[in-house]
């Protein structure tokens, strides 16, 4: 009959003292009897071979020796696990993961339980008596009242991150059967869903904050922004701890300008496009009687007017991503077959701002799954900050190379740089630090687009910087062959291509809500 794993702490320890126990005497035994039958069956001959004797002593010996290795390992691995749990819970920091209690191996021995009454234990909770006594309830009266009157939102939620309590001000709709769901719209591979994944794997205790979340498309009624703070406690009654901090009032008028930059830019496409025609005409028909300088002056109108067509093509793309209507047409390329889309404009303004572009993309690199002019203008935008912020007459340099299933595309500058806290926020909509604003023009919205569209290639993007030695920005996107059969079953047209555990799959943007 099959002895079910123990559900109580104390019950642990006399199953692990008894498995110990068997594991010795088993062991001991086993190779107890089989050094005797072979000293057995040996025993007329082992005087006459003095070789073979040694190698029946040393066999005994390794014998030993493995035995003492097994009972180390099954004895040490579990204090092991303790030690983690127990460093975690501290607070002190630690290169390890700490274990699951729910992992089949752990709740088998009955570890698992163990594990997770430390983790209770720590977050200083009760996990078996959920009761409010009489005692208790005024006072938590008196804080949800409180919580009521306020314009945050603040919402919990149990180990199975479902909502248990929500004040008026959060944002949660609810459906026909009473339950309550967070009602905001997370954009790009940084949501609440993922991070919480993550913190079930690796965490016991984690904070994250996620800055400009609106809980409504644009042009939606009573939409509204919020910056949101979640905090992860392991064990704990409320596992998950939801501040949401209402800034419609700050975001809301950049949200407007947005919008009414976006018309205008709509406008402007057209002239703009006809403007940067007219240039290459002149350029090409007035080449041979142009003078240096003029050439020079033809040459800075061509950048200027690039670089005003790519801000306009920013704005568009970004209006387009918040509405969901950024559509990726993805088709087999090759990372050289983008950048070759825009390398005369990148030589250009390189040369014009007196900057030296270097450019190593091997040719024998895997086909990408890509939209060609997208990706393109994620280049451009890399490359021209890279440009911008690097000092007169600096190096950039731009690679690829194959790094697994995915192709890694840099760019690295040996500019002024950014220090840690400004790294942290470059990838959000209008952000820029003070001193870029005070000394570089931009939009501040090139890096959130460029993210938006590589995360639309089920890719990421990434930065390492160092204030005073210049920054390296790293675009990753998965090669064709690992997302082949996902383009083929999909229409690509209107989908994002996602990660799973099982490979690269197409996810539409309505998904992305909520």
């Amino acid at each position: 009959m099959a002895i079910n794993a123990p559900r109580r702490v104390r019950d642990f320890w006399p199953r692990f003292e008894r498995r110990t126990t068997w594991l010795v005497a088993g062991l001991v035994l086993f190779f107890a009897t089989l050094t005797a039958a072979t000293l057995w069956f040996f025993q007329d001959t082992l005087l006459n071979y003095p070789m073979e004797s040694l190698v029946i002593i040393a066999a005994v010996a390794m014998s030993s020796l493995i035995t003492a290795i097994l009972v180390h390992a099954h004895s040490t691995k579990p204090l092991r696990h303790l030690l983690s749990a127990v460093t975690h819970v501290s607070g002190e920091p630690s290169a390890t993961t700490p274990p699951r209690p729910n992992d089949s191996a752990l709740e088998k021995s009955g570890l698992g339980v163990v594990l997770q009454t430390i983790y209770s234990l720590a977050s200083q909770t009760a996990p078996e008596d959920d009761a409010v006594t009489p005692a208790e309830a005024p006072a938590r009266n008196v804080v949800e009242a409180a919580l009521d009157s306020t314009l945050c939102g603040f919402i919990t939620m149990d180990e199975h991150h479902a909502i248990t309590y929500a004040n008026k001000a959060a944002p949660v709709r609810v459906d026909s059967d009473g339950i309550m769901t967070l009602d905001v719209i997370f954009n790009g591979e940084d949501t609440l869903s993922a991070w919480l994944t993550q913190c079930a794997e690796s965490s016991v205790k984690a904070e994250h904050t996620w800055a400009r979340v609106a809980n409504k498309l644009p042009n939606e009624e009573d939409r509204r922004f919020f910056d949101i703070i979640a905090s992860y406690n392991k064990g704990a009654k409320n596992e998950v701890v939801l501040v949401l901090v209402d800034r419609t009032q700050l975001y809301s008028v950049g949200e407007e300008e947005l919008d009414f930059i976006a018309f205008a830019a709509h406008e402007l496409r057209g002239p703009i496009t006809v403007i940067r025609g007219y240039l290459d005409v002149f350029q090409d028909e007035l080449s041979d009687v142009l003078q240096d300088d003029q050439k020079e002056l033809f040459r800075r109108l061509a950048v200027s007017a690039n670089r005003l067509s790519g801000y306009i093509n920013n704005i568009l793309n970004t209006s387009r991503y918040d509405r969901r209507h950024l559509k990726m047409h993805l088709a087999e390329t090759t990372v050289i077959d983008v950048y070759d889309t825009i390398r005369d404009d990148m030589a250009l303004r390189a040369s014009s701002q007196n900057r030296l572009l270097t450019v190593s993309i091997p040719n024998d690199l895997p086909t990408i799954a890509a939209d060609t002019t997208s990706l393109g203008e994620v280049f451009g935008n890399l490359i021209d900050n890279a440009i911008k912020y690097s000092n007169e007459g600096g190096a950039i340099a731009v690679s690829a190379a194959l790094n697994g299933d995915m192709v890694d595309v840099a760019i690295k500058d040996h500019g002024i740089g950014m220090p840690g806290n400004v790294v942290g926020n470059l990838f959000q909509k209008f952000y820029r630090s003070h001193r870029s604003r005070e000394t570089v023009a931009g939009t501040g919205i090139g890096l959130y687009i460029s993210k938006a569209i590589v995360e639309s290639h089920g890719g990421t993007i990434s930065v390492q910087s160092e204030e005073g030695r210049g920054s390296t920005f790293t675009v990753s996107l998965p090669t064709y062959r690992s997302v082949a059969d996902s383009l083929r079953a999909g229409d690509n047209n209107d989908g994002l291509l996602k990660k799973s555990e099982t490979g690269v799959y197409i996810k539409n943007h309505s998904a992305y809500r909520g």
